[in-house]
C-alpha cells in the first residue's frame, strides 16, 4: 500500500521528474524523490514528504546525500534545510559537516 501511496505522490508531482520516462517514474529510489522534492517541490509537496515517509527519514537521507562528494542540491536549499532539520529534527544535527 506504502508504494501506491508514493507511486501517487510521484505522479501528482511527475513534472519535478521531467528528466525520467513516465513508464520509469513509479521506479523512483526513495533518495531520488527527497532529491527532488527539496530541491523543486513546492511547500505543499514538501509537508506531504515529510507525511508520507517521515521528516526524520527525510532529514537522515538529506543529511546522507549532502555529506558525499557529489551533491546535487542548491547552495540555498542545502542551507534551509540544514537548519530546518537541525531545529526540527535534532537527532540529526551531529551528521552534518560543512
Amino acid at each position: 500500500m506504502k508504494t501506491v501511496i508514493l507511486a501517487d505522490f510521484i505522479e501528482e508531482n511527475s513534472h519535478i521528474f521531467w528528466s525520467i520516462p513516465t513508464s520509469q517514474k513509479k521506479d523512483i529510489s526513495l533518495e531520488s524523490l527527497v532529491e527532488n522534492i527539496l530541491n523543486y517541490g513546492d511547500e505543499d509537496s514538501v509537508v506531504k514528504l515529510f507525511e508520507l515517509i517521515g521528516i526524520e527519514k527525510v532529514a537522515n537521507i538529506f543529511f546522507h546525500q549532502i555529506n558525499t562528494n557529489r551533491s546535487n542540491y542548491y547552495p540555498q536549499v542545502k542551507n534551509f534545510f540544514t537548519l530546518y532539520f537541525k531545529r526540527h529534527v535534532p537527532n540529526n544535527f551531529d551528521k552534518t559537516t560543512d
